[in-house]
C-alpha cells in the first residue's frame, strides 16, 4: 500500500519538480525564485486536499471493513461533492489574498510580479486536484492500490508532455507552466472518477439529507486532519520568509530542496495515507492487535526508506545540482540537503505515522496539536537562532533539528492512544 500510493503521491509533487526543472533551464534566477515562492503557497493548497482525502478515505475504509458497501458508496459520493465544494471556496479565498500572502513570504519587485501571475493562473484549478486526491483515497480504502497510484501517475505523464511544449517550445515561461498544470489536474480528476464509477458501483444519488448526514462524521476526522496538514506549509512559509532575506539564490536553493523532499521521500509522505485505511479496516473488524502491528511495521519501514534514499541523494548530489543549473549559494544548499539533513527526515516520518494512527483511532485533534507545535515551536526558534549564526544554511538546519523532539513526542502520544483503545476493547 505504501509503495504504490507513494508513486501516486509522488506524481503530485513530481508535477512541481518538473516545473522547477524546466523553469531552471531558462536560467532566469527571478523565474526560479518565483517558482520557489509559489511552491510554498501551492503546498498550502495541496495540504488542504490531503487532509480532506484522509477524512474521506477513513470513513470509506470503515464502511468497507464492516462490509457495508452501500454506506461506502454513499460516503464516496458525498466525499467527492464536499471536497469539490470546499476546494472551490478555499481556492477562491487564497486567490483573493494572493498579494498579501506573496508579500508576507518576502517576495519583492519582479519576483513578486511573476509569482502572482503564475499563482493567479493555477490556483483556480484546485478543485480538480481535490477530486483526484479524494478519489485516490477512496480507491486505497477499497485496497485498490494500483488504480489509486495511476490517478496521479497519468497526471504527471500529462505534465511531462505539456511542460516542454508550453514552457520551452512555445516560450511561454511561467504562463506555460501554469497552463500545463491545468492540463495535468484535469487528467488527475478524470482518472479518479472513472475507476470508482467503473469498478466500485459508481455513486449514490446525492441529496441535501445525505450531505448533511455525512458532513458531521467527515468533519470529525477531516477538519483536524486538514488543520494538521496545513501546519506543514505554514512552517515552510516561515522558513521561506527567513531565507528570503538572503536573496534570490538562497530562495532558489531552498525551493529545489523543497521540491526534492516529497519526491525523494514520497514513500514516507504516502505512509500516512497508506497506513490509515489499514488501521481503519482493522479497527472496523475489531482487530486491535493488527493495529499495533501496523504501527510498528510502519516505523521500521520509515527508517529503512530514509536510510536508503539519503544514501542515494548523497551519491547523486552533484548531478542533481547540475540538473537545476545550481551555482554558488544555491548549489551549497542543494548539497546540504543531499546529506545530513535528509537523514533527519526520519523524525518527520514518525510524525506522519503517529498522526495517521491517531486520526483513525478517534484522536485526530491530538495530531493537529503535535503537527502545529512541530511547525511553529519546533521550527521558528531553531531556524531563527541558527540562521543568525550560519545564514540560510542555519535556517534549514534549524528547521530539521526541531523535528527530532516532536517526532519522538508524536510516537509516545500515539502509543498511548493505542493502549487506550486496547483497554476499551
Amino acid at each position: 500500500m505504501s509503495l504504490t500510493s507513494s508513486v501516486g503521491l509522488m506524481a503530485i509533487f513530481v508535477v512541481d519538480l518538473i516545473n522547477m526543472i524546466y523553469i531552471s533551464w531558462l536560467q532566469d534566477e527571478t523565474a526560479t525564485a518565483a517558482i520557489g515562492y509559489a511552491g510554498a503557497i501551492l503546498f498550502f493548497t495541496t495540504a488542504f486536499g490531503i487532509g480532506l482525502s484522509i477524512g474521506v478515505s477513513a470513513l470509506v475504509a470503515r464502511a468497507v471493513g464492516a462490509r457495508d458497501m452501500a454506506l461506502a458508496r454513499e460516503r464516496t459520493t458525498s466525499g467527492f461533492a464536499i471536497g469539490a465544494l470546499f476546494g472551490a471556496v478555499f481556492a477562491a479565498l487564497v486567490w483573493l489574498a494572493l498579494p498579501q500572502i506573496v508579500a508576507l513570504l518576502g517576495a519583492t519587485g519582479e519576483t513578486a510580479v511573476q509569482t502572482l501571475w503564475f499563482l493567479r493562473l493555477l490556483i483556480p484549478s484546485q478543485p480538480l486536484l481535490m477530486i483526484g486526491m479524494i478519489g485516490g483515497g477512496v480507491l486505497r480504502s477499497h485496497g485498490d492500490a494500483r488504480r489509486a497510484m495511476m490517478v496521479t501517475v497519468w497526471g504527471a505523464v500529462a505534465l511531462a508532455i505539456l511542460d516542454p511544449i508550453l514552457i520551452l517550445w512555445a516560450d511561454l515561461g511561467l504562463t506555460g507552466a501554469a497552463l500545463a498544470g491545468w492540463g495535468s489536474r484535469l487528467v488527475i480528476a478524470a482518472m479518479a472518477l472513472w475507476p470508482v464509477w467503473r469498478h466500485y458501483g459508481g455513486f449514490s444519488p446525492l441529496s441535501l439529507r445525505i450531505l448533511h448526514a455525512d458532513l458531521a462524521p467527515l468533519s470529525t476526522i477531516a477538519a483536524p486532519a486538514v488543520l494538521t496538514q496545513l501546519a506543514t506549509p505554514v512552517g515552510q512559509a516561515f522558513v521561506t520568509r527567513m531565507v528570503a532575506g538572503y536573496g534570490e539564490a538562497a530562495v532558489a536553493g531552498m525551493a529545489i530542496a523543497g521540491r526534492l523532499t516529497p519526491v525523494a521521500f514520497g514513500v514516507i509522505f504516502a505512509l500516512s495515507g497508506a497506513i490509515g485505511p489499514i488501521i481503519g479496516q482493522n479497527l472496523g473488524a475489531g482487530r486491535l492487535d493488527r493495529v499495533r502491528r501496523s504501527f510498528w511495521d510502519a516505523v521500521l519501514f520509515c527508517a529503512l526508506v530514509i536510510a536508503a534514499m539519503s544514501a542515494l541523494l548523497f551519491l547523486a548530489r552533484a548531478p542533481i545540482a547540475d540538473l537545476f543549473h545550481a551555482q554558488g549559494l544555491t548549489r551549497d544548499l542543494v548539497y546540504l540537503f543531499c546529506g545530513p539533513l535528509s537523514l533527519l527526515f526520519f523524525f518527520n516520518g514518525l510524525i506522519f505515522i503517529a498522526n495517521a494512527t491517531c486520526n483513525n483511532l478517534g484522536a485526530a485533534f491530538q495530531s493537529t496539536l503535535v503537527n502545529w507545535a512541530r511547525h511553529t515551536l519546533g521550527t521558528v526558534p531553531f531556524a531563527w537562532w541558527l540562521g543568525q549564526t550560519y545564514g540560510p544554511q542555519g535556517v534549514l538546519i534549524g528547521q530539521a533539528l526541531g523535528g527530532i523532539v516532536f517526532g519522538l513526542l508524536a510516537i509516545w502520544l500515539a502509543l498511548r492512544v493505542i493502549r487506550q483503545r486496547v483497554a476499551l476493547g
